[in-house]
């Protein structure tokens, strides 16, 4: 127990956290019949996680450097769990929402957590091992979450994917009491609160504009404010941690074309690759009327060839340049967004086939050495930090990807739909609308706005890749790995 439980607690949080990313993307046309929800209310039930998440994972990291990881990883536990039994509770949308947020902010601190937590209990073989199976976990949770949440939605119903966190969490806590010593980062070190409100404004900015702009126009005043909020959030950021004393991120790697072309990789991947995923959903339910377990099958085609290929690539690919991994695996997630957009009004589940295996061995060549390429970019010294970025930039993308691919459906399915209908059947509304449109205007609509979403991710996929390979070169002698001595702060930072 003393010698593999840190890693059984610490691997218990990280499936969940990670897990409840992708499990709600198959409950969503449930949900929206539950709860009466509209598209937004949907894209914020997937956003407010993810946002939250990418947010805080910085500031609450440094917290937890001065705090102790262990105490920062049990409060995030301990919120992850309230969180799901309120989302769970939920009686309506705005609740949900909120929840989710609140999700988001204790897997902010159970992620930025992790690490370190096995940095400081495992040396030498066993910590290789220990974060091999970190990172197996990682990606089965990634893999699992959508049929899982098939599965449950199917049987006991959408509030279970919510309630089941909450055995495991106190599993996690029980065992992390038990087994998991304290540890802490480097003394002295002060939390840059200020950084971390203005980027979190920044983040939330942006997003909340993208997705008024499918219910609103991008003319309308809102989202102009909410873009100008952002802008000035960013600004503010900017100035903050050019002088502060332990900035949350040093802006001078950016001077680094090798790290921002990592980081374009970064929030590119999680946007292409999974922003489409929850409208695809309800397209295959609502549309195709398939149950959730099937609709959530559809999406093992990705999973399944996303864990072969990350699972042989670590041998077969061994010394082939990171900038070739990710940004060959970014055209191919490109690839595979173009080839599903090809959808009409007799399309089905297997139109879709094709293009997802591809998005799926993109995604195995990317996960893995996009961490490790944001570590070979920078200085040593700043491993941790660039660890923690690479991670917070891919949160964004997903945030980010969800908001402006739905304004995008939306906005295509107004061509040939009223402005109310477009967004009531986006939302997974069809039934509502089969009395006055007839199936094939519904079929053919839907089908065309997840075309021209499946086109946009594609083309922000092949965009990314081609920086990738332009930008991110070899890198110098002696900095492919941190030094031993700041791997702890490289943990502390990766989450």
């Amino acid at each position: 127990m003393r010698t593999w439980g840190p890693l059984t607690a610490v691997c218990l949080g990280t499936f969940m956290l990670l897990l409840d990313v992708t499990i709600a993307v198959v409950a969503l046309p449930d949900m929206a019949r539950a709860l009466h929800a509209s598209l937004s209310d949907l894209q914020w039930v997937m956003d407010g996680y993810a946002l939250a998440l990418a947010a805080l994972l910085l500031g609450v990291g440094a917290a937890a450097d001065v705090l102790g990881h262990r105490r920062v990883h049990l409060i995030g536990v301990a919120v992850f769990a309230i969180a799901s039994l309120l989302c769970g509770l939920a009686s309506g949308p705005g609740m949900l929402v909120a929840a989710r947020a609140l999700q988001g902010i204790g897997a902010a601190a159970m992620f930025a957590t992790t690490l370190p937590l096995l940095g400081s209990v495992y040396h030498g073989k066993r910590r290789s091992v220990a974060l091999g199976a970190w990172g197996a976990v990682s990606g089965a949770a990634a893999a699992v979450g959508p049929v899982l949440g098939g599965l449950l939605t199917d049987g006991p119903g959408w509030r279970w994917i919510f309630f089941v966190n909450l055995p495991v969490s106190v599993a996690s806590v029980w065992l992390t009491l038990r087994v998991v010593p304290e540890s802490q980062g480097p003394r002295g070190r002060r939390v840059d609160v200020a950084g971390t409100v203005a980027f979190a404004g920044f983040a939330a900015g942006v997003t909340y504009g993208a997705v008024r702009a499918g219910s609103h126009g991008w003319a309308d005043t809102g989202t102009l404010v909410s873009f100008a909020a952002a802008v000035v959030a960013l600004g503010t950021f900017v100035v903050i941690e050019r002088r502060a004393a332990d900035p949350l991120l040093d802006l001078g790697l950016f001077r680094t074309p090798a790290f921002v072309g990592v980081m374009m990789g970064a929030l590119a991947f999680n946007a292409a690759a999974f922003g489409v995923m929850p409208y695809t959903s309800i397209w295959l339910q609502t549309l195709l009327g398939m149950s959730p377990v099937h609709g959530g099958l559809v999406f093992l085609w990705l999973s399944a060839a996303s864990f072969v290929v990350a699972a042989a690539g670590g041998r077969l690919l061994h010394g082939v340049p990171s900038r070739i991994t990710i940004g060959g695996g970014l055209l191919l997630i490109g690839s595979g967004c173009l080839c599903q957009a090809v959808l009409d009004s007799g399309s089905t589940a297997t139109t879709l086939v094709p293009g997802l295996l591809l998005v799926g061995v993109g995604t195995g060549l990317v996960s893995p050495g996009i961490a490790q390429a944001a570590l070979a970019a920078v200085p040593p010294q700043r491993a941790g930090m660039a660890g923690g970025a690479v991670n917070t930039f891919r949160q964004l993308g997903y945030a980010l990807g969800i908001a402006l691919f739905g304004t995008v459906l939306t906005s295509r399915m107004q061509d040939t739909l009223p402005h109310d209908a477009a967004h009531t059947l986006a939302g997974g509304g069809a039934a509502a609308l089969r009395g006055t449109l007839s199936e094939h205007a519904l079929r053919s609509a839907f089908a065309s706005g997840l075309d021209v979403a499946l086109l946009t991710a594609g083309a922000v996929a092949m965009l990314a890749g081609a920086s990738v390979l332009v930008l991110v070169r070899s890198p110098r002698p002696g900095v492919t790995q941190p030094a031993p001595e700041t791997l702890k702060e490289t943990a502390a930072r990766q989450g």
